[in-house]
């Protein structure tokens, strides 16, 4: 039995901006900014052709997830405490 190599399919910039519902600009500014990783498969620095791994799409995606904050916790009044500005004599 023999075993094949897994073929990694890299995405380009607009198709990552495809699934991502941007435009594939904004893409190219976060490769350039060095928030997702990519590599240029181009011979020469006139026009770059980056490709995308789907495994640092999936970082890039994990680092720019959001948690809903904690519900704060309600602080409630110590029975012991007098209140001097409501009506009448509670204890």
């Amino acid at each position: 039995m023999t075993t094949t190599p897994d073929i990694i399919r890299f995405l380009t910039p607009p198709a990552v901006a495809k699934r991502l519902g941007v435009t594939p600009e904004r893409v190219i500014s976060w490769i350039r900014a060095g928030r997702l990783r990519a590599v240029n498969l181009s011979d020469g620095p006139i026009r770059p052709r980056y490709r995308v791994a789907p495994d640092d799409l999936e970082r890039f995606l994990t680092s720019r997830e959001v948690s809903p904050r904690p519900r704060p916790v309600r602080r409630r009044c110590e029975p012991t405490v007098k209140h001097y500005f409501r009506g009448g004599d509670e204890r």
